[in-house]
């Protein structure tokens, strides 16, 4: 089913954040913590810090009315600089990836392209931009 939420990126303080957003709305994470060290290898990429190994890769958490609240760790170390103005995306979940090619297509016109729509390895077809008004977008699609 498609839904909106909002994403959210901190330099490191995903998890405290997160968890002080479960305790205000009294919902819990859904799918778990998905940390850094959970991604697979992948050929050629150097081993992954110790210190970023528990970092936050991905977290949801349902707040009102079925929207969700998602985050990442973006560390300077792995080239983020992350300030008010670029911590936050909407984050659009199409039910399919032809409506995701729709809307990434339509969204792109004067847009800067932070990361063209590709499968990824979690399984989902995913990109993201910057559209002309300077309004940050990801696209994630389940669906094959």
């Amino acid at each position: 089913m498609a839904r909106v939420s909002t994403y959210l990126n901190f330099p490191t303080e995903t998890e405290q954040a997160f968890n002080f957003y479960r305790s205000v709305f009294g919902t819990e994470f859904v799918g778990g913590i998905m940390r850094f060290k959970d991604i697979p290898p992948q050929e050629g990429m150097p081993p992954m810090p110790e210190e970023m190994a528990n970092l936050i890769m991905h977290i949801e958490l349902p707040i009102l009315g079925g929207h969700v609240l998602m985050g990442t760790d973006a560390p300077p170390s792995m080239g983020f600089t992350v300030h008010v103005g670029n911590n936050s995306y909407i984050m659009l979940e199409p039910d399919s990836r032809d409506e995701t090619r729709r809307l990434f297509d339509l969204l792109s016109d004067g847009a800067k392209i932070e990361q063209p729509l590709q499968d990824m390895f979690w399984g989902a077809y995913y990109g993201s931009l910057k559209d002309k008004f300077g309004v940050q977008w990801m696209f994630n699609c389940s669906q094959k």
